[in-house]
């Protein structure tokens, strides 16, 4: 009988074992490996990298000197090209240096032909269909000094593609250098400046080492949507009617096609009525007429964006442009500047919001004139000054430049086709930089909570996003402009769809004390008699070491 339960009791124990061996060697393994976190790997050294927002702008130069203009020993060199060193444009924080490859050359008889023109803008238009169309690329002309194509006292012709006309000054000994003095202007006229570049980087660039005239322009996105308001504060003495889409059609449009490379635009209009400013505007005997002065403009923006409701339900940026109609008993109504003198265009703007107008109207109608008045808006004065603040908007302003440049007008697009290659060099430096910001913020969050899920749709996005950047940086220092914006806009849209996608939510994963919170009473009833089998095993074991050995 004893025999029998000495080997129930070491059955027992063999069972115990066994449960508490599969449980452990088996079970624990098996639970903690279906339970834990997938984390795809990310390309940490390649964010990291991109920290350092290292870039070189390559900027091509065509030279091309008409017949007459070089002494015969310096024509005989031609072609040839020269490197430029590179220079530093910005602070060492924030490394970017330029560089300037150009190419000298001699006029075909085709480009012949069209420097001997009657006007040079006929020659600009001529010589258009002979460049290559590359963005970024930079074509000077030079002509002899005794050249009619520029008018008497105009040294340097800007035209509105991507080419200018230089005149050659004669009786230097080295006409070559003296050349190349002027076209050095015309390509810091023409191309990106560290001014620019700084404006862009504006966010990541203290104030105080901002210029005092420094706009920071509206950041870069894959879109924006343009909304035109026009505030009727008093329509019961004013029936104020526009033509926006006409006028959207004739002045807008242009504009927006030729930025299409840039981003989406979509452009809506309303009609607010009993919508006023909300700031308070004084008095002024002398005119006979309400000023609104410089102080309070900024306070006029958010009082009238609430009433505006377009940016809660956009997803891009909004761009807002206000034609505002003062009442009746208010006008009419003026805009002085911080020194106290008349705005012209009776307009302001701002940074990143939009512009607003204030449109006043002749009140020289009889009294007993039926109300409210029509009024019919000048379309043409008005979309002057909107096109005018959309260009500051996207920070595509134009330096103050020499007495003897002639520039000329881009004409019903609002932009000239060198104005869009700065705005794209910006553009593509201020899209490398963000996808380096994006990119490390999502870097340092991961490696924060290890408890994030990291998918592998979201992995592929984040190496395609440093993938994208990388070739980006590759292309600007090899001179291809329209490449190197693309790569910047994949590198962004990828980045953007990892950093914003769902399965990063908090709520879709369990922190470890959460985790064991919810299997611990699952797992304890199963637990506890294994382990007091294997405590009282234990105890077992230990009473029989203590116990005498018997001998026969």
């Amino acid at each position: 009988m004893m025999a029998a339960d000495e080997a129930e009791k070491a059955r027992g124990k063999r069972a115990a074992l066994s449960f508490a061996a599969v449980a452990l060697a088996l079970g624990l393994p098996l639970w903690w490996k279906t339970t834990e976190t997938y984390r795809a790997s990310l390309p940490y050294a390649g964010i990291s990298a991109l920290g350092s927002l290292r870039f070189q702008l390559t900027v091509p130069i065509s030279v091309v000197f008409a017949k007459g203009t070089l002494p015969g020993a310096q024509q005989r060199k031609l072609p040839f090209t020269d490197t430029k060193e590179e220079q530093s444009l910005l602070n060492p924080k924030t490394s970017l240096t330029s560089r300037y490859e150009t190419t000298y050359r001699s006029a075909t008889a085709t480009e012949q032909a069209a420097l001997g023109m009657a006007t040079v803008q006929e020659a600009d238009a001529a010589l258009l269909s002979l460049q290559e169309d590359s963005l970024g690329s930079l074509t000077v002309y030079v002509v002899p000094e005794t050249s009619r194509l520029l008018p008497q006292g105009v040294g340097v012709y800007v035209g509105k593609h991507r080419s200018a006309v230089v005149r050659c000054t004669q009786g230097t000994e080295d006409v070559l250098a003296a050349v190349n003095a002027r076209v050095q202007r015309v390509v810091q006229a023409m191309s990106f400046t560290a001014d620019s570049v700084t404006t862009t980087l504006s966010d990541s660039v203290p104030m105080d080492q901002l210029g005092a005239d420094t706009r920071r322009p509206f950041k870069s996105s894959l879109g924006y949507e343009i909304t035109f308001s026009l505030l009727n504060p008093d329509p019961k003495s004013h029936d104020v009617h526009w033509d926006m889409e006409a006028a959207v059609s004739r002045y807008v449009q242009p504009f927006l096609n030729k930025l299409g490379l840039v981003a989406n635009f979509s452009v809506d209009s309303q009609i607010l009525y009993y919508a006023v400013l909300g700031v308070t505007h004084r008095f002024d005997k002398a005119s006979s007429s309400f000023i609104l002065s410089a102080l309070s403009l900024p306070h006029v923006i958010n009082p009238v964006e609430a009433r505006l409701g377009s940016s809660a339900t956009s997803l891009y940026p909004v761009l807002n442009f206000l034609l505002y109609v003062p009442e009746r008993v208010h006008s009419p109504l003026y805009i002085q500047d911080k020194d106290g003198a008349a705005v012209e265009t009776n307009a302001f703007h701002s940074p990143r919001w939009g512009g607003i107008m204030v449109y006043n109207i002749d009140h020289q109608a009889p009294d007993e004139a039926p109300l409210p008045l029509r009024v019919e808006v000048d379309m043409v004065r008005v979309m002057e000054v909107f096109l005018a603040q959309l260009r500051l908007l996207f920070g595509i302003s134009r330096a103050p430049l020499p007495e003897e440049f002639l520039l000329e007008s881009p004409g019903s697009e609002g932009l000239a086709d060198w104005e869009l290659d700065c705005l794209l060099w910006t553009r593509t430096v201020e899209n490398i930089a963000t996808v380096s910001t994006t990119l490390t913020s999502l870097a340092q969050l991961l490696d924060k909570i290890g408890n994030i899920v990291i998918k592998d749709d979201v992995a592929s996005e984040v190496y395609h996003a440093v993938a994208s950047a990388q070739t980006a940086i590759q292309e600007l220092a090899s001179g291809q402009l329209g490449s190197a914006f693309q790569a910047s806009k994949e590198a962004v849209t990828s980045s953007e769809r990892a950093f914003f996608d769902p399965s990063l939510l908090h709520l879709l994963y369990f922190p470890d004390d959460q985790k064991f919170a919810i299997y611990i009473p699952l797992f304890l009833p199963m637990a506890v008699p294994i382990l007091l089998s294997l405590a009282k095993i234990l105890q077992e074991a230990k009473q029989s070491k203590k116990e005498p050995t018997k001998t026969d």
